[in-house]
């Protein structure tokens, strides 16, 4: 009885905290600033609080495919393989174009 006369601040924070992660929190606000009816900044602040679940089912899951927050390998444009076959190619003809132009550069044996 005493809990529903006088609740707890701690137990009234965690049924808020958890209504917020379970639903969702939307905080959405612009800012501009103007100098003689002259835009000089705007910034849009859209925020969302939710849980990580809530936040999967509604769609957001950027965090997976990021590369720098996910410890599995990304997956590239372009494969590994197809990497080292390009690289492979440009140095063939890097070798092609320093012998000709060794060749073409190779002094002509004096006579004398």
């Amino acid at each position: 009885m005493p809990d529903y006369i006088a609740p707890t601040r701690s137990h009234g924070l965690v049924d808020i905290l958890d209504r917020v992660l379970d639903k969702g929190l939307v905080i959405a606000g612009d800012i501009k600033i103007n100098l003689a009816n002259v835009e000089l900044l705007t910034i849009q602040v859209r925020l969302l609080v939710c849980s990580i679940d809530k936040a999967a089912s509604i769609g957001m899951n950027w965090w997976q495919h990021d590369p720098r927050l996910t410890s599995r390998p990304a997956e590239t444009a372009v494969a590994s393989g197809e990497v080292e076959k390009r690289l492979e190619r440009i140095e063939q003809q890097l070798r092609q174009l320093t012998e000709r132009s060794g060749a073409k550069r190779r002094p002509s044996p004096k006579t004398e």
